[in-house]
């Protein structure tokens, strides 16, 4: 059984930063596409960042690239989101999730989810 759990949300004042962690088990990630992303209250369910598990090929949305940084441990099956400079507006739920597909930027390429963490910006 698939199993992606997320860690690390909190409450962060503009300007800092978390770091999200998503363990992945139950099967083997070789082969898959990691990906985060977020809902805000009232707004779709977005892109944020994905990585390659083999390869470590990353893609990022424009609203976060420079400040968001995706990476993987492949011994402890973990993928990372290192988020800096926190703005308000990334106030969401964020979704950690795999894809077989290869793709990685829209949501129906996705086959599992986990249960999402809060992360909260206050200005």
């Amino acid at each position: 059984q698939v199993q992606l759990v997320e860690s690390g949300g909190g409450l962060v004042q503009a300007g800092g930063s978390l770091r999200l962690s998503c363990a992945a088990s139950g099967r083997t990630f070789s082969s898959y596409v990691m990906g985060w992303f977020r809902q805000a209250p009232g707004k779709e369910r977005e892109f944020v960042a994905a990585i390659r598990w083999s390869g470590g090929n990353t893609y990022y949305a424009d609203s976060v690239k420079g400040r968001f940084t995706i990476s993987r441990d492949n011994a402890k099956n973990t993928v990372s989101l290192q988020m800096n400079s926190l703005k308000p507006e990334d106030t969401a739920v964020y979704y950690c999730a795999a894809s077989r597909s290869g793709s990685y930027y829209y949501l129906d390429e996705y086959d599992y989810w986990g249960q999402g963490t809060q992360v909260t910006v206050s200005s």
